[in-house]
């Protein structure tokens, strides 16, 4: 949703190297995709959008759609907002650490892969390709987010990132229906 708020010019991010050690961008104003009271909205939303796969799963997948502010909160500066039209922010600015934030999205990073290919094992050789495949990629992106130029503009950044999560998307969809257990009728 980021992306397409970026390109309605709904909200705002600058390309300002230096901003943070970790990453040239400056987010200004993202009160509909980035408040802790949009986060609130969005999981709920997103909760009972997935409430037919059950209640226990609607509940933790909107649980981690609510992850992601937690997790922004940890890594962005104090540009969080708490409500949209809000001049409160948070964030605990953990980005002004390339260290730090190499070792903690890191070990966050591979927790979550352990944590999927321990309880989603593959059933076949193309839950194993896919899979790791996706995990290679996902590596490489954060190298070159991390250590490649800046983006060459903000409709840049908004374009690749909508891109991005489709085909990714895709590509974790693929992946996961070659993996878990194998239910017997």
């Amino acid at each position: 949703m980021w992306p397409a708020l970026l390109l309605a010019g709904v909200e705002q991010v600058q390309i300002q190297p230096g901003s943070t050690a970790f990453t040239p961008l400056a987010f200004l104003d993202y009160p509909w995709s980035h408040s802790l009271a949009a986060m609130f909205a969005w999981s709920a939303l997103f909760a009972l959008a997935c409430w037919r796969t059950g209640a226990r799963a609607a509940t933790v997948l909107g649980l981690l759609v609510a992850s992601h502010w937690v997790l922004d909160a940890i890594v962005h500066p104090p540009d969080l907002p708490l409500w949209p039209g809000g001049a409160a922010r948070l964030g605990l600015g953990l980005w002004n650490s390339v260290a730090g934030t190499l070792l903690v999205e890191g070990t966050l990073f591979a927790a979550g892969v352990a944590i999927y290919a321990r309880h989603a094992p593959a059933r076949d050789r193309v839950g194993v390709f896919t899979f790791w495949g996706l995990i290679g990629f996902l590596l490489l992106a954060y190298a070159g987010n991390f250590a490649g130029p800046p983006p060459p503009s903000v409709a840049a950044i908004a374009y690749a990132d909508l891109a991005g999560t489709a085909l990714l998307g895709l590509w974790a969809w693929w992946a996961d229906r070659h993996r878990g257990a194998v239910h017997s009728s």
